[in-house]
This record gives structure tokens, C-alpha cells and sequence, in this order.
């Protein structure tokens, strides 16, 4: 499943815990979970960049948050993409949404997600 959209402001929670996301706005029919993804983003008007990515569904519960929002994590990133149009390529579903006890208990299990999504690329590499 492919989700576009245009990268806005939010919290900046992520990168407060080390994981700066790119957040849009997401179809309710999307299920809640976290995925592995391609994130693709035009930075040059004839060329796409394609990045692989984690990509959260869901309400940040930990939070006491109740909307539902995609953000997107992108390994070995650092451009700035507020106000630019991503395409977010959902390739498969890690895991369910889990409502942690702590912002330490999530931070572990983000550093987990990222070295299974890491894991993930070595292995297939950038999967379209």
C-alpha cells in the first residue's frame, strides 16, 4: 500500500527520543502497526529518492494521544522535509501498536524496530 502526502509540523517528539519522523496524514483504512517501508521524495524535479524506513500507524497511546497519524522514520536521514510531498510504501508489518509504561521502555523498542528494519534492508536491500 503507497500513502502520499505532505510532510507537516507536529510535536517534534520523535526527535526528542532520537527518531525524528516525517508525519502526513493517513487513510482510517490503513491498519494500526508498525511497518517496514520505502519512503520515495522528489528533491530534484527529475529524480526520486527512495529511503527505507519504519512507519508507525496509529494513535501514540504512550502519550495518552487518540488520533491516528502515520509518522515515518528514515534510516540515515537528515534533510529537512516539512512542506514536501512523500510517497510512504508500506512493504510488511513488524509488529502490533503497543501502549508502553515509559518514554525509556519505548526508546528500547524503537532501537529494536530499527535494527530488525536494518536487518530487513541488508538483507533484501531497497524492496520497491
Amino acid at each position: 500500500m503507497k500513502i502520499r502526502g505532505i510532510v507537516k509540523k507536529n510535536l517534534g517528539r520523535g526527535k526528542d527520543l532520537g527518531f525524528p519522523t516525517a508525519n502526513i496524514e493517513v487513510p482510517v483504512s490503513v491498519e494500526d502497526g508498525l511497518y517496514l517501508a520505502m519512503t520515495n521524495s522528489k528533491f530534484q524535479i527529475s529524480k526520486t529518492e527512495k529511503f527505507p524506513s519504519l512507519a508507525f500507524v496509529g494513535a501514540a497511546e504512550t502519550f495518552g494521544e487518540k488520533e491516528k497519524k502515520l509518522e515515518v522514520y528514515i534510516l540515515d536521514f537528515n534533510r529537512d522535509l516539512y512542506g514536501k510531498e512523500i510517497e510512504v510504501q508500506l512493504l510488511e508489518k513488524l509488529r502490533k501498536n503497543i501502549k508502553f509504561n515509559s518514554q525509556e521502555e519505548l526508546v528500547s523498542q524503537m532501537k529494536d524496530d530499527e535494527k530488525a528494519a536494518r536487518k530487513f534492508f541488508k538483507t533484501y536491500g531497497r524492496t520497491e
